[in-house]
């Protein structure tokens, strides 16, 4: 049984000083963070235009999501592009880790390089990309043709959009290459000689041993991305001015629950909006930890 005893007076004094050398932080934290988060549930289940009182609706802003076809064609870009960038941002970050995990002269500037674009504002890198991706005169399709590819139209095609923000997504892979490049320095060589006297050849000891030994740092790569793919904003809004064009097609949720919220000023709309994103994120986090006892080593187990 666990005892409380009193606490003297200069053991309150001390803790009255600690909590009045964080209150700023407590009371930012309650007014930004705390009070955002109910209040938006209350709004959600009122029709609140912003200029007027909400008024209480109950569950009719949900039920009108799902008869929203711009909600649903939101729903589905968003989990396009998160299925999308996500399992290939991991696949390409293994592989550039690996490829830098070596001894050779020199691999430290690479690293550097790699690591560049993670800290280059998101707005230029933006701008930037949508002039790669502009289908006249654009760096991509220029080296396409050069190889006898025809371009596509990119930014400017329904088809074409969502496969280019999910190319331009591997430009901030650099984070994580970080993460998984420190995870590999931390593999066992005994393991991998052993798996040499065994007769592994490159691929087995990357199956057998590799991946295992960092599946955690990928799980957490992985997990913390989807969060991310799902309030996919700033990249397209800068691309596309806050439109979701062409035709809907890069109309992700968090660019419509924006549009609900500041174009619209339905508060009470895009608060719904906001949980059942919230509650998608959930639902796929949940899954990644339910079958993550059966792809996720640790080893302590």
């Amino acid at each position: 049984m666990v005892r409380f005893r009193r606490l003297t007076r200069k053991e309150w004094q001390s803790l009255r000083n600690g909590l009045l050398f964080i209150s700023p932080w407590i009371v930012g934290f309650l007014a930004f963070r705390v009070y955002p988060f109910f209040a938006s549930l209350y709004y959600s289940f009122t029709f609140y235009p912003i200029l007027d009182r909400p008024k209480w609706v109950g569950l009719s802003n949900y039920t009108d999501l799902f008869g929203d076809s711009r909600f649903l064609t939101s729903l589905y870009n968003t989990t396009y592009y998160a299925l999308g960038a996500v399992p290939l941002a991991a696949i390409v970050g293994i592989l550039l880790a690996m490829l830098l995990n070596t001894d050779e002269r020199g691999l430290s500037f690479f690293r550097t390089i790699y690591f560049l674009p993670s800290i280059t504002p998101v707005v230029a890198s933006a701008i930037v990309w949508l002039w790669m991706f502009d289908p006249i005169n654009g760096v991509v399709n220029y080296l396409l043709d050069q190889v006898g590819i025809p371009g596509p139209g990119w930014m400017g095609s329904p088809q074409w959009s969502k496969p280019a923000l999910i190319i331009m997504a591997m430009w901030s892979v650099g984070g994580a290459v970080v993460i998984y490049l420190a995870a590999l320095q931390d593999v066992p060589r005994e393991l991998l000689e052993a798996a040499e006297l065994d007769g592994a050849n490159l691929a087995q000891k990357i199956r057998s041993v590799t991946l295992p030994m960092i599946s955690p740092v990928i799980f957490f790569n992985v997990i913390t991305g989807l969060i991310g793919a799902f309030q996919y904003f700033t990249e397209v809004h800068v691309m596309t001015g806050g439109t979701g064009s062409p035709a809907d097609s890069t109309l992700m949720m968090s660019i419509y629950l924006y549009q609900s919220a500041f174009q619209f000023f339905k508060i009470g709309y895009a608060s719904a909006q906001a949980w059942v994103l919230f509650l998608i994120v959930i639902l796929f986090t949940a899954v990644l930890f339910r079958i993550s006892g059966r792809l996720v080593y640790y080893g302590g187990k």
